[in-house]
């Protein structure tokens, strides 16, 4: 299929070499009672959290980190020495991290757009990864991280931390016991309170320390503005995904998981950036329902206010979680645990609290990876890329079908939209050199 295949054959070419000029500094093998060496990528407030998660792992040492924003370098090398005594190496650029022959593991926190590339750098470099939700920013390089991971047996966790959480996963082990019967629908709620971003004005050169065209990366190169920098660049096209491919990746995921699911027949999404008069270009209100033939994912996004559905209580504003039906009943399940109705009279049967600390369980699924690391095996993985990756493409076929404003059919075995161009065109893009995703990874 042209709109998936199409690349330009040099630029393939210069970065395959390049690549495997970087992937010749080779990767150590780790002992039993070795620690793993960690480089940080993105010093943002994500990668500030992945700062204290390695600092307090007993089989991992923060050796490196890197960043675009020279003052977030130095803020973050400074967490690092304040929690281990140690001083990191500092890295502005990630592919001199990654010829880094001392570090083992690469821990992704950049901007959506950067998954893809940074991962498929660090496994071809003989790196072990662990990158942030979404896996990818589009459907295409996604796939090629699935590619990339297996043919450098490298292991790649996604930071879907619920596939860590003890919780969760009962519930989820419930349904595939038949807790309510025979599945039929799941529901995912991202009702997360976004208030308005504003205007900011474009800027003739960004503000001092700051690599501007290293930050853009993959995307389009666009004037510097705050508002596509630091966090709202998740409500650009070129950098984000919106809220279903923010926080809603995580419920995304849930309802794939539940239903045992992979990619569905075919999907249509609605909705708008409704109110808000801003630089916001992905919507804040959407309805999404995804068609398996014998069941269906409905998921929806509000960031208006909004009030709770099926049970779910609002937290600080917010209502996030999921909501699954079946012929003998129905379950909810957020953070806080999860509880199972019966019967025509919804009788409640079961309500498990979840009494974890840590409700994202980062650290919990961090160790999940470095288990997988010295068994080099990626069935070890709670969140392999490849199931990172197809709870992402579901955030993309949705938001494709609300660019397009339509229903679209979806073909799995060939990855792409039956008989629609316009749609297959957004199923990748076109990327800056020489920052390429390869055909050949």
């Amino acid at each position: 299929m042209s709109a998936i295949t199409r690349r330009n054959l040099l630029d393939s070419t210069l970065k395959g070499a390049a690549l495997l000029a970087v992937g010749s500094a080779g990767s150590r093998i780790l002992g039993a009672n070795q620690r793993a060496n960690v480089a940080i990528v993105g010093l943002g407030g994500r990668g500030t959290d992945h700062v204290g998660y390695w600092s307090k792992s007993p089989d991992a040492h923060i050796a490196a980190v890197c960043d675009v924003n020279q003052a977030a370098l130095e803020r973050g090398s400074a967490l690092v020495l304040k929690a281990s005594g140690q001083k990191p190496k500092e890295y502005g650029d990630m592919r001199k991290l990654f010829a880094d022959k001392d570090i083992d593991v690469v821990s992704i926190t950049t901007p959506n757009h950067w998954h893809a590339l940074a991962t498929i750098w660090a496994v071809q470099a003989g790196k072990d990864v662990y990158v942030e939700k979404p896996a990818c920013h589009n459907i295409w390089e996604g796939f090629k991280m699935v590619e990339a991971a297996r043919k450098y047996n490298r292991m790649v966790q996604v930071g879907s931390q619920s596939r860590s959480i003890a919780n969760k996963r009962r519930a989820m082990d419930l349904l595939h016991q038949g807790v309510i019967g025979n599945l039929y629908m799941a529901k995912g709620l991202c009702f997360k309170r976004r208030k308005s971003i504003g205007r900011t004005p474009e800027l003739a050169a960004p503000p001092a320390g700051i690599d501007w065209g290293y930050f853009l990366g993959p995307a389009p190169m666009r004037p510097f503005t705050q508002n596509r920098y630091k966090y709202n660049w998740h409500w650009f096209w070129d950098t984000g995904n919106g809220d279903i491919g923010n926080q809603g990746v995580h419920e995304m995921d849930i309802c794939r998981w539940g239903l045992g699911v992979d990619l569905p027949k075919s999907v249509v999404s609605t909705g708008g950036k409704y109110q808000y008069d801003d630089d916001q270009e992905t919507p804040n209100t959407q309805l999404a329902t995804f068609d398996y033939g014998d069941k269906q994912i409905v998921f929806e996004v509000r960031g208006l206010i909004t009030g709770g559905e099926g049970g779910l209580p609002q937290r600080d504003g917010n209502v996030v979680g999921n909501l699954f039906y079946g012929t003998d009943g129905w379950m909810a399940i957020d953070d806080a645990g999860f509880q199972v109705f019966k019967g025509e009279k919804s009788e409640k049967v079961m309500d498990e609290k979840n009494t974890e600390n840590d409700t994202w369980e980062t650290g919990g699924h961090m160790a999940n990876l470095l288990k997988a690391v010295r068994s080099r095996n990626y069935k070890d993985l709670n969140a392999d890329v490849e199931i990172g990756v197809l709870s992402a493409s579901m955030c993309h076929l949705a938001n494709i079908s609300y660019r397009v404003g339509r229903r679209l059919e979806w073909d799995s075995a060939n990855r792409w939209f039956v008989d629609d161009v316009r749609a297959n065109l957004m199923t990748t893009h076109d990327y800056r050199r020489p920052y390429v995703v390869p055909d050949r990874v």
